[in-house]
């Protein structure tokens, strides 16, 4: 189907697609069922040069955008959305220094994650907190040209194995949201430490683990925006992201359709393919009409942020609850389809199942995704504006 796609954006497309289906689909369940983190796949990624394929030719990316990283997440998911999520989840860690940070913090940090030599994470979500991203009990206390932090953060997707991280801790407590400040540590730091791995119900091949502050020193240049944007920046960093949780979500959805397609088409069931009975077709034709709805929303949503539409938080919020929720039940679906074959780990889309789960729930549950939705439907009315 044309999407209307460049040439390059059909090469960025192809690329991934190939080295989902070359070196992602043999080792997926091997990397599944031991939980390790796929350091080959990020260095077939870094070869191919798609690591920075969002990220501007200055820094040493390809110049492209969300829409593009969209395309390769979708692709990557598509065979495996844990393994994916290595390249996602550094996005997410990367966008707020590429849209808040200075020329010395991008030209420091942006062209060792466009290479492929550096992955970044986000840390924002805590015990306490979760989807409350107001209420951080982790501190940074300013001491002279340094903040001290203290604290620690939870589900943290790229944890441990990345270099980079933008990290949210409040710096005044009575300013509440106001009182947020973002900063960029790295692996390594005194006083920067992680907790355990999280043994995971999908997306084991990613790693999730526990950041530990304990009078950890940062030094004030390594402050993102200024003191008290770390609000700001969370939000923004979120509606740009967005999109791509939505694509991964996308593509496991869509991976799970064709199996579920082509088993049907070769399972025979009372003499004939079960593909001619009628109660699967309809359940086919469904969860092809459900996975193109959503393509569309991912890739509109993705497209306003690149031509730079400033009031994103609905139209991203969208893409994340339709995607997400479409994941999910397309991935029900399949398994149905497969009957009991589709409950046994011998067959991809269980795992594709279990890997549709966590796209309802992080990056704000579907949940919050409708809050924000209700509230800038409301605010647009008040405003007198037009979706």
């Amino acid at each position: 189907m044309n999407y209307f796609l460049s040439e390059e954006q059909i090469m960025i497309k192809n690329l991934a697609r190939k080295i989902a289906e070359e070196k992602i689909a043999p080792v997926r369940a091997a990397y599944d069922e031991s939980g390790e983190f796929p350091w080959d796949i990020v260095k077939y990624l870094a070869e191919a040069d798609l690591c920075g394929v969002y990220l501007p030719e200055t820094y040493g990316g390809m110049g492209f955008g969300v829409f593009e990283m969209c395309l390769v997440v979708e692709e990557l998911s598509r065979i495996c959305g844990g393994i994916a999520l290595a390249f996602a989840g550094t996005g997410l860690g990367t966008f707020p220094i590429l849209l808040f940070g200075n020329e010395e913090q991008k030209r420091k940090y942006l062209p060792p994650i466009a290479r492929g030599q550096k992955l970044a994470a986000f840390a924002v979500t805590e015990a306490e907190s979760g989807s409350d991203i107001t209420q951080l009990r982790t501190t940074a206390r300013k001491d002279g040209d340094y903040y001290i932090l203290n604290g620690t953060k939870q589900w943290i997707t790229n944890g441990g194995e990345a270099e980079i991280y933008t990290v949210i801790a409040s710096t005044d407590r009575s300013k509440g949201p106001r009182g947020a400040t973002a900063f960029i540590l790295e692996k390594g730091m005194p006083g920067f430490s992680f907790g355990k791995k999280e043994n995971k119900l999908g997306i084991r091949a990613s790693a999730t683990r526990e950041l530990i502050f304990q009078d950890c020193r940062v030094h004030k240049s390594q402050v993102l925006g200024r003191e008290g944007m770390g609000f700001l920046i969370t939000i923004k960093n979120f509606d740009t992201s967005r999109p791509g949780v939505a694509a991964q979500a996308l593509g496991i959805a869509q991976g799970a359709f064709e199996a579920a397609l082509a088993y049907a088409h070769q399972r025979q069931q009372f003499g004939q393919r079960i593909s001619s009975f009628q109660a699967i077709q309809h359940l086919l034709a469904d969860m092809a009409t459900q996975i193109e709805a959503a393509r569309g929303l991912v890739y509109h949503s993705a497209r306003l942020i690149d031509a730079g539409e400033k009031d994103v938080s609905m139209i991203s919020s969208m893409a994340k609850l339709f995607a997400s929720d479409t994941a999910m039940k397309v991935t029900t679906d399949a398994i149905q389809i497969f009957g009991g074959y589709g409950y046994m780990k011998e067959y991809p889309v269980e795992k594709m199942f279990r890997d549709a789960k966590i796209t309802q729930i992080y990056e704000g549950t579907n949940q919050i995704q409708r809050n924000v939705i209700a509230l800038e439907l409301i605010k647009g009315l008040k405003k007198g504006t037009d979706l």
